[in-house]
């Protein structure tokens, strides 16, 4: 079964050349991977001393270019998982789906905070009352990026049991008590507060404004 590096991810997600760009789709399918390097990595002290001493740790460099405070910046880094190729008797552990839930993104954490999810025992239980097996796709505008920033804009995180998709642009504020159904669109118009009141039940609808909750 084909497994992804993290050298892999990164090559993916920014760009050194690896990929081509017609390719990624297929590359970031799960049908195809189903299995992939989540970065946490358990390893001896004394093969990485042994390995140092040796000078055989030799690292592929990843340009990542970002800006920074305005400044456009080239970041070099190197991906640890990668270095598994170095080690003999080298394993894989397959962590269900039961242990792992990635959050990368306020949009991720906005599923596991949901009702969605609970974690019971060091298990994150997913909750039986969602029929549909697959996860709600959330997309957050930049305003929602940062983590205090995001936890500021809700005051309670809204229930999204029989959510479908969300996507949320400009400056939006949820009260507490919110539910969303189906499909869901919610984007303030440039220089307004678009504040969603306690308690609102929003299903398969596009808001604009207050007239269209």
């Amino acid at each position: 079964m084909p497994i992804l590096t993290q050298h892999d991810i990164d090559c993916c997600i920014f760009g050194c050349g690896c990929k081509k760009e017609s390719e990624v789709n297929e590359f970031k399918s799960i049908e195809k991977f189903k299995i992939f390097n989540t970065n946490n990595l358990w390893v001896n002290l004394s093969a990485i001393k042994r390995l140092v001493e040796a000078d055989a740790l030799k690292m592929e460099i990843i340009p990542n270019s970002k800006e920074v405070n305005g400044i456009k910046v080239l970041q070099l880094e190197t991906a640890s998982g990668a270095a598994i190729k170095f080690f003999d008797h080298a394993i894989g552990i397959n962590v269900p789906r039961s242990r792992f839930l990635p959050v990368k993104a306020t949009s991720d954490l906005l599923l596991v905070q949901s009702d969605l999810y609970t974690l019971v025992d060091g298990f994150v239980i997913r909750n039986n009352a969602r029929a549909n097996p697959t996860n709600p796709s959330i997309e957050l505008g930049p305003e929602f990026k940062k983590v205090g920033n995001f936890l500021s804009r809700f005051k309670s995180i809204p229930s999204i049991i029989e959510l479908d998709s969300l996507k949320v642009t400009g400056d939006v504020w949820f009260g507490a008590g919110i539910v969303l159904k189906g499909k869901v669109t919610i984007a303030a118009k440039p220089g307004v507060k678009l504040e969603i009141p306690d308690g609102a039940v929003i299903e398969n609808k596009g808001i604009n404004g207050p007239e269209d909750i």
